[in-house]
């Protein structure tokens, strides 16, 4: 189980965009060059690279914090800097990247090899070049690069299989997995000798199916009891369900209630319940195994649930099994995919800033606000009128006048102060 991590916590941070240069064309005999300050280079994006050859997220447990590398500056004679390398992070096939701030999903990496953009790299700025008008010949200014924020993010690993066998522990889910399939998952007579999913693959009638040994639930596993949780999200992709009984009752439970059991479980983790299942009575070698096999299926009748009689430890009753299993398989839809709900926008848009009035003076903050006094030249009367006109144009006038904000009252924008003037 140490070895097995399905879900963890991480930190990603895009690259920075690389400031923009503010240069001018320096020339033996040239006294008066023109602007030449190349832009910044683009920083480098966080993706994501479903690896085929990862089945844990263990890897996270040691490295939780990845930042991509930042674009480097512009630089005099028109050259841009150099893009930030992007920042590949491998996840396990059936990995759902969710925002923690929002819960919703960001990404569902459930295709081997799908690579996927997660953050995007700060768009350089421009150079001083960008600026020369016929009035202005001379600007001795230059745009930053756009600056990234952090963002955490919750990763959760979802196995990928078609059908899930669940079931209480110690019903012979594991055997099963190893009669029908080559898989050698652990196998031993206590409870909870699986505690991690295995895999395991079956071929019928020209077709693959992939089985996922679930380890067993209890009750309250929805809540929480046991590992329910940790078990419950490995049902979330399977197309079917095998429900594994057993049905000779050998460690004292009634295999009815059993059955009713799983099923309250599965229908309080969302709706799977109402994944197609076929229930499948194990242990039909042990006594008393005919007398319950009849009492389930009397219990069941008006659910159109099939019912199936095996014995693991015997290798017997697999192959109707295995055929039903296959001809359900046809007719349902594919493995589970978890759609995106928001797409993350590492731009700063104008706007997205806050005024507040603390101890007499009015605050604004934001982190368009960080960006905008980056750009600004304070000493510069050109840079100087392009920002207040920069303040009118995005709203924040506007906005410290509804605070209250009046003429001769303070004004604070992240550690810069000045008067405010109607």
């Amino acid at each position: 189980m140490a070895n097995f991590v399905d879900h963890v916590r991480i930190t990603a941070k895009a690259g920075n965009g690389g400031n923009g240069s503010m240069s001018f064309h320096r020339e033996k005999y040239v006294q008066a060059g023109g602007p030449d300050g190349g832009d910044g280079g683009n920083g480098g994006d966080v993706m994501l690279y479903a690896d085929p050859n990862m089945h844990t997220l263990l890897d996270f447990r040691f490295k939780s914090k990845y930042t991509a590398e930042n674009g480097t500056d512009g630089a005099a004679r028109n050259c841009t800097g150099k893009r930030g390398e992007p920042l590949i992070i491998k996840v396990p096939v059936g990995t759902v990247v969710r925002d923690e701030t929002t819960g919703k999903v960001v990404a569902d990496m459930d295709k081997p090899g799908e690579t996927r953009r997660l953050l995007k790299g700060g768009r350089g700025g421009w150079g001083n070049q960008h600026f020369a008008t016929a009035t202005r010949q001379a600007p001795n200014f230059a745009k930053p690069g756009m600056k990234t924020e952090i963002h955490t993010f919750l990763l959760e690993l979802k196995t990928i299989a078609d059908v899930g066998l669940v079931g209480y522990p110690n019903v012979g889910k594991s055997t099963i997995l190893s009669v029908v399939t080559s898989a050698r998952p652990k196998i031993g007579n206590y409870h909870f000798t699986t505690l991690t999913p295995n895999l395991g693959i079956v071929r019928r009638h020209g077709k693959d199916i992939v089985l996922a040994d679930i380890p067993g639930l209890i009750e309250g596993a929805a809540e929480g009891a046991g590992l329910g949780h940790d078990f419950l999200r490995h049902v979330e992709r399977t197309r079917m369900l095998l429900h594994v009984i057993d049905i000779s009752g050998s460690e004292g439970r009634d295999p009815v209630e059993d059955f009713e059991q799983i099923n309250h479980e599965l229908a309080n983790y969302g709706e799977l319940a109402n994944r197609p299942q076929i229930i499948v009575c194990n242990k039909t070698d042990l006594p008393d195994a005919e007398e319950n096999l009849e009492r389930l299926k009397a219990h069941v009748a008006d659910m159109d649930i099939p019912v199936f009689a095996v014995s693991a430890a015997t290798h017997q009753g697999f192959d109707p099994l295995l055929d039903m299993t296959a001809n359900m398989l046809e007719s349902l839809p594919p493995i589970v995919h978890f759609e995106e709900e928001v797409e993350l926008d590492e731009t700063i848009k104008p706007g997205s800033f806050e005024v507040e009035f603390i101890g007499g003076v009015y605050e604004v903050t934001g982190s368009a606000m960080e960006h905008l006094l980056d750009s600004v030249n304070f000493d510069s009367e050109e840079s100087m009128n392009w920002f207040h006109r920069t303040l009118r144009r995005w709203g924040v006038i506007d906005a410290l006048r509804s605070a209250g904000a009046k003429e001769g009252d303070t004004v604070r924008i992240i550690d810069m102060e000045f008067d405010f003037i109607e």
